[in-house]
């Protein structure tokens, strides 16, 4: 059986979903946050170490900037609200990605992320501004600033998940078969699961099914 220490979502379907049930896609992100909090919770019952959360990617400031706004908004609510109680429960904080918010935004993410930084239950990275293409070629300019020598273990230092194992399982919602530009460096020998459920519908016992089946997946990782 096999075991977990690493998970990855990509929480797609949040506008689908607002737009179905609520005529609005800024209350499918707002309901979307109802579903990380089951899943923070599941993953700590289920003693996973690392939660990485795909929340906004490079390429989603080319939508709406009402819904950006928005967006952001529910993420400092989420902070000042949520910090201390994912500190009392020893969860740790982790953003990844390019912090270029604004100054409040990214003050809250640093004051966040210092509050947290000793606790080991659970790492949360949450992926804002993140692209996986961009992280790579970052690392490779360090790696050459450095005059170091171009191998997987430079590069892997100089991404923004250093320090963190490689995915196990990757989870994307929504009903939607493609990567998207997320960690591709990371879940290389990853297992990948669509689920047809919009983000906001996806439930504990949900994620506990994919989890359930990953474990009996047998993993070959090049051999047979």
């Amino acid at each position: 059986m096999n075991s977990i220490k690493h998970v990855a979502i990509i929480m797609d379907g949040n506008g689908r979903w607002g737009i179905k049930n609520k005529k609005s896609r800024n209350l499918g992100h707002q309901e979307g946050i109802k579903t990380v909090e089951k899943i923070i919770k599941a993953s700590i019952k289920n003693n996973i170490q690392y939660l990485t959360l795909y929340a906004f990617s490079t390429e989603n400031w080319k939508r709406p900037k009402k819904e950006i706004n928005f967006l952001f908004k529910l993420l400092e609510n989420f902070l000042l609200n949520k910090i201390s109680e994912l500190n009392k429960e020893k969860i740790k904080l982790k953003i990844i990605g390019k912090k270029k918010f604004s100054n409040k935004i990214n003050n809250l993410l640093n004051k966040s992320e210092k509050k947290t930084f000793k606790n080991k239950k659970l790492q949360i990275n949450l992926a804002l501004n993140y692209g996986s293409k961009s992280e790579l070629v970052n690392s490779f300019i360090t790696i050459n600033k450095l005059k170091k020598k171009i191998n997987e273990k430079n590069i892997e230092k100089f991404l923004f998940t250093k320090n963190v194992p490689d995915l196990d399982l990757l989870i994307r919602t929504g009903n939607t078969k493609r990567l998207s530009n997320f960690l591709l460096w990371q879940l290389a020998y990853s297992e990948i699961f669509f689920e047809k459920k919009l983000w906001p519908d996806f439930t504990e016992n949900d994620y506990n099914r994919i989890l359930k089946k990953f474990k009996m997946t047998k993993r070959n990782f090049g051999n047979i």
